[in-house]
């Protein structure tokens, strides 16, 4: 299948400086504001039009020069840039699953108010841990998914609270090394919690046996505390945020980031980055929450002060990067010039296809976030995927088959949003979370006025 894209621009403004980028062929430039006003009227062929339009605010030789540089940019299919090669969306017949989120433990030891997964259980009432059988019957399903397919295969041990198995964890991982040499894969290893339970022993091994962490931690006491008690309703910061810490200064260069939560309550969330940095973290991340209860969701009434708020977040940013005091925030890691291969900017994280989740009764579900929804179990580790029509809705529901989403300018960063969130919140598996779009253009906004000024700034430095 071959879409074609219209040529697309987008440009804004950020403090003090005018940014454009070309959608299709994903060239930035910083422009002038007598570049960025032209481009509100010329669209490459109608010269005549923006002289007569803009000659009583500009000098015309000046509105000459901007036409000819743009008409260069163009000739280069670098501005209103067509399609640079086909955008073929190239799939299996047959679903190829390279990647699997093992739910090893549907109990949590805490209660975050916010949980998707309903505090560990995932709404289905009944707190369980997966057997060593399941986690060896979906390794399996993995290897035999990949067989003459593809060598890199990817695990994250995920909950609830993985910890709680943490020696059905270990059996796991002694099994994919195992099965790593026989089948000549490679596999990346990944575990996620919230880090009650990190102790010497848990650190060391994780450490040692390379599986990257995803550490849970919102920011201030005041913030973490508010909305993640632990199962008896007492404060967990102190608790997390200790073993977090310890964990991070033993990764020996071993992958990890800290993930964090903002709500209504903490709008504020720089403030929470700078906590988290101060603490000693080098790599992480603050997601909007997603839920419908009004006492700490965020709607589009909050959506100028998010706004200001990366705004806020991107000046902290750089100025942590220019005192030589560098971190690492994941929204704002961007490679305009390489970047993600076509088919993840078109299909993103590629749940129901190529990712998937796997719950201790062995049933598969397109990934973590359905789990617990009637309709949405697609397979069992004993018999593998059985439902053929969901994983190719969940292949071909790409940016370019979903209407809203190919008109807009930021669809090959965002890859079309969340599958669970657009079905839950926008009606359709096809219908992006417009809430959810509205934060992440500006989180791209941002992104890209950083690469921005950083590229400026050793630019002049070289001169």
């Amino acid at each position: 299948m071959t879409e074609k894209i219209r040529p697309m621009i987008h440009k804004y403004y950020q403090n003090g400086t005018y940014m454009l980028l070309d959608v299709n062929s994903g060239i930035m430039n910083v422009i002038d504001k007598i570049t960025y006003d032209i481009l509100d009227v010329y669209n490459g062929s109608n010269r005549e039009k923006v002289l007569k339009k803009f000659v009583s605010i500009y000098a015309q030789k000046d509105i000459e020069q901007v036409l000819d540089e743009l008409d260069e940019l163009i000739k280069k299919e670098m501005l209103f840039a067509p399609m640079c090669e086909s955008f073929e969306v190239v799939a299996d017949e047959e679903p190829v699953i390279k990647s699997l989120c093992l739910n090893i433990a549907h109990d949590c030891n805490l209660r975050c108010k916010y949980c998707f997964a309903s505090t560990g259980d995932y709404d289905t009432h009944k707190r369980e841990l997966m057997s060593f059988d399941i986690a060896k019957h979906a390794v399996d399903l993995l290897i035999e998914s990949t067989k003459n397919k593809r060598q890199h295969c990817e695990i994250d041990f995920f909950g609830g609270e993985p910890l709680m198995n943490f020696d059905v964890v270990k059996q796991t991982i002694a099994y994919i090394r195992e099965q790593e040499k026989i089948h000549d894969k490679i596999f990346k290893l990944s575990l996620t919690t919230n880090g009650m339970l990190l102790d010497d022993e848990k650190i060391s091994y994780l450490t040692e046996n390379h599986i990257s962490l995803i550490l849970s931690l919102d920011g201030r006491p005041e913030v973490h505390d508010r909305m993640r008690p632990d199962a008896g309703g007492h404060d967990s910061y102190k608790r997390c945020a200790e073993n977090q810490v310890k964990a991070a200064e033993r990764r020996n260069g071993e992958e990890y980031y800290v993930r964090g939560t903002y709500t209504k309550y903490n709008l504020d969330f720089t403030e929470d980055v700078r906590h988290m940095v101060d603490l000693g973290f080098e790599g992480l991340s603050m997601e909007p929450v997603v839920g419908d209860d009004l006492s700490y969701a965020i709607t589009e009434e909050d959506l100028p002060e998010i706004y200001s708020e990366y705004d806020r977040l991107t000046n902290f940013y750089l100025k942590r990067y220019n005192e030589g005091r560098p971190f690492i925030y994941y929204h704002f890691i961007m490679d305009l010039y390489r970047g993600p291969c076509i088919a993840k900017r078109l299909r993103g994280c590629g749940a129901g296809h190529e990712y998937m989740c796997v719950v201790p009764n062995g049933d598969i579900y397109p990934c973590h976030q359905f789990v617990g929804q009637d309709g949405y179990v697609i397979g069992n580790v004993y018999a593998g995927v059985t439902d053929k029509k969901l994983p190719k809705i969940f292949r071909d529901t790409h940016v370019l088959n979903k209407p809203n989403c190919v008109k807009c300018w930021a669809k090959f960063f965002c890859s079309g949003g969340c599958h669970a969130n657009n079905i839950k919140y926008g009606g359709a598996i096809e219908n992006p979370y417009e809430l959810s779009c509205h934060i992440q253009k500006k989180r791209i906004e941002c992104a890209m006025y950083i690469q921005a000024v950083l590229a400026m700034q050793k630019a002049k430095s070289s001169n």
